[in-house]
């Protein structure tokens, strides 16, 4: 199913960009102390193989955990300065790309299960 195969590499793609764009704010444009915030990105390491390997499961609850992430850009567009206020804004706008992509990818394939 093409549409299937598309919410699937845009929740990969995305996942891929969050664990990134973790990555690069903490080491490198705004670290926060010595960068052990950049810890928070090993997580979305978790997901990624099974959004690979296509699993319905996965899907499901990275759409659950995804809000953690959500919630910590929110706080933190709200309540830093500078660059940072851009970085959050950008794990909001991942997270929600994410949880899109994860509830679209799992309400067809449900729809083409039952089809079947």
């Amino acid at each position: 199913m093409p549409r299937e195969a598309q919410t699937r590499a845009l929740a990969l793609a995305s996942v891929i960009a969050l664990f990134v764009l973790c990555l690069v704010w903490e080491l490198w444009l705004a670290p926060t102390g010595r960068g052990t915030l950049a810890i928070k990105a090993l997580p979305l390491l978790i997901p990624m193989l099974g959004l690979w390997r296509y699993r319905i499961y996965t899907f499901r609850w990275l759409s659950l955990m995804i809000w953690l992430y959500f919630a910590e850009g929110a706080v933190r567009a709200t309540s830093e300065q500078g660059p940072a206020v851009w970085l959050a804004t950008a794990e909001v706008l991942l997270s929600v790309l994410i949880f899109i992509a994860c509830a679209l990818h799992v309400r067809l394939r449900l729809a083409a299960a039952k089809a079947a």
